[in-house]
């Protein structure tokens, strides 16, 4: 054979221009996205990560839209097998189109939540955003994927597909009846999301206490909530706990906390000089903000008086450690100048006058 031969040979041309087409959609695909990394290393602002999350969808539509511009050079190809070929490839085109448009949604999160620091101070609106994204994220995602089974389903020019979706159309009403009475919890939860991401009770890495345990927000899904409590383990807490029941949010409005130390002491300590001693450890401590410190006498009772060491700090875990700081060197404080103001048991022997004293015994004779 001839080389002339084969290139008119229409299947080998077929597969010639087919081959072609492919190297050209990866040769654009990889200059486009080689660009795009190019340009993320030389500017710090430019990293959204469109290679992370656009790089394979992007691929796949390339690829797949060659695909669909070869089919019809194919010389030769029976109609029902060019038919069904072509529907996949549509298919899978608007699968690929899917996973682009769910790339997208994540690659717009990245971009607006890049501005919102999590490690900040004063973290208060990026832990608002960063919470409202995580569940419109997962809402448009949903949204995305119910558009692109609907897509799919328009693909189908079969008359009795669409027969079979009026039956379960029809159908939907005493479904929806079962669903409902069975994704109850899914229902409430998903309503309780929306709530959350509008009211704003909890958000991201806020300090909350829950039934006694004390954690961070970790994760808000659409069904729970995961925090992570002080020793590492996860508590994971449906949505709906967060509408219905009550519970503490130290970080609300404001990361800034006060904790209390308190000392119990005996009558004849000195209040003004543990009120300077106190003075003289918070003041210099980088973990005070600089805003409350004080010493009062807050009860007394019959053996000890009751005294309230009041820090701030910038947020619960530095006011933590500042509370125990403040109590190891309180107490140290007063071991060394008033040993003996810590609370004691007092106890005094008085003659009672009820009782006749005893007499000396006389002595036996025998």
């Amino acid at each position: 054979m001839t080389p002339a031969f084969h290139f008119r040979h229409p299947w080998f041309f077929a597969i010639f221009i087919f081959c072609c087409a492919l190297v050209m959609a990866n040769v654009v695909h990889y200059i486009i996205f080689r660009l795009i990394r190019r340009k993320e290393g030389q500017t710090a602002g430019f990293g959204w990560g469109m290679q992370r999350y656009l790089g394979h969808p992007a691929r796949a539509i390339f690829l797949l839209t060659v695909a669909l511009g070869a089919l019809p050079i194919v010389p030769d190809l029976p109609a029902k097998f060019e038919d069904l070929i072509r529907q996949l490839l549509i298919m899978a085109m608007i699968v690929a189109l899917g996973w682009f448009v769910v790339g997208c949604i994540y690659l717009f999160q990245s971009a607006i939540l890049r501005r919102y620091d999590l490690g900040s101070d004063n973290n208060v609106q990026a832990r608002r955003v960063h919470t409202q994204f995580q569940l419109f994220r997962r809402m448009l995602i949903t949204f995305v994927v119910i558009i692109d089974i609907g897509a799919l389903l328009w693909t189908f020019n079969d008359p009795r597909i669409w027969h079979y979706g009026s039956g379960l159309l029809a159908s939907a009403g005493v479904a929806s009846l079962i669903l409902a009475t069975a994704a109850k919890s899914t229902a409430s939860n998903f309503l309780a999301g929306l709530q959350i991401a509008l009211t704003e009770p909890i958000r991201i890495d806020d300090v909350v206490v829950i039934q006694g345990e004390w954690g961070r927000i970790e994760e808000i899904n659409s069904a729970y909530v995961v925090v992570r409590i002080w020793d590492l383990r996860r508590l994971i807490v449906p949505l709906s706990y967060f509408i219905e029941n009550s519970f503490q949010n130290w970080t609300r409005e404001s990361a800034d906390i006060m904790g209390t130390a308190f000392l119990y002491v005996d009558y004849s300590i000195p209040v003004e000089a543990l009120r300077e001693q106190l003075n003289k450890i918070v003041h210099p401590s980088p973990l005070w903000n600089k805003q409350v410190c004080g010493l009062q006498v807050t009860n007394l009772s019959e053996r000890t008086m009751e005294l309230r060491c009041l820090v701030s700090s910038r947020n619960s875990s530095e006011n933590f450690d500042l509370r125990c700081i403040v109590r190891e060197q309180m107490t140290a404080f007063i071991q060394e100048n008033y040993p003996d103001a810590f609370p004691t048991t007092r106890f005094a022997a008085r003659p009672d006058a009820s009782i006749p004293p005893t007499q000396p015994s006389e002595p036996q004779h025998p």
